[in-house]
């Protein structure tokens, strides 16, 4: 097609095309900026929810295990207590040999002699067993009261042999202390 437009009529359709050329591509450029600062957008909504969500997740994870710990260290105290309980509870029944076998040789008559002496601990009591020689039943008679005296002396037991001779004879007796 010829065109017959003089030459300043040309320039300006060729400047409003280029105008026009300008328009559109800045509209271009403006919605594919609108668009990419869209898709921004959205990918920042997306992970700050994301990270929202795994904070959550996170803080019932250090919670669960603040709990499993403070539990773990509950359970210990617990065990640590009950055994503090039972050593103090064994030291205040603690029972001591010494002064027992202080109380058992004043019940003892000087004229009869030990020939054995045991004495074994059960818990918050002490077996003891004694032998000897008295010379008459009625000394062997003095112990056996003497002992029965003694109030934390229980369970006395003299064997029936331990009274069948009256002179020379030769005894065990067997008792408990609490």
């Amino acid at each position: 097609m010829i065109n017959l437009l003089p030459p300043k009529n040309k320039e300006e359709l060729i400047q409003d095309r280029h105008w026009k050329l300008v328009i559109i591509l800045g509209m271009l450029v403006l919605f594919f900026l609108t668009c990419f600062s869209l898709i921004l957008f959205s990918i920042k909504t997306f992970t700050s929810g994301q990270t929202e969500v795994q904070k959550i997740l996170f803080n019932q994870r250090e919670e669960e295990f603040k709990n499993s710990q403070i539990q773990i260290f509950q359970e210990r105290v617990v065990s640590i207590n009950k055994t503090l309980s039972q050593l103090n509870s064994f030291y205040q029944n603690k029972l001591y040999f010494t002064e027992f076998l202080e109380r058992t040789s004043k019940t003892i008559p000087s004229e009869i002699y030990l020939t054995n002496l045991s004495a074994v601990s059960h818990l918050e009591k002490i077996n003891f067993s004694l032998s000897g020689f008295s010379p008459t039943r009625d000394i062997l008679l003095e112990l056996k009261r003497n002992l029965e005296k003694e109030e934390k002396f229980t369970n006395i037991n003299f064997p029936p042999s331990s009274w069948v001779e009256s002179e020379s004879i030769n005894f065990s007796v067997t008792f408990e202390i609490k």
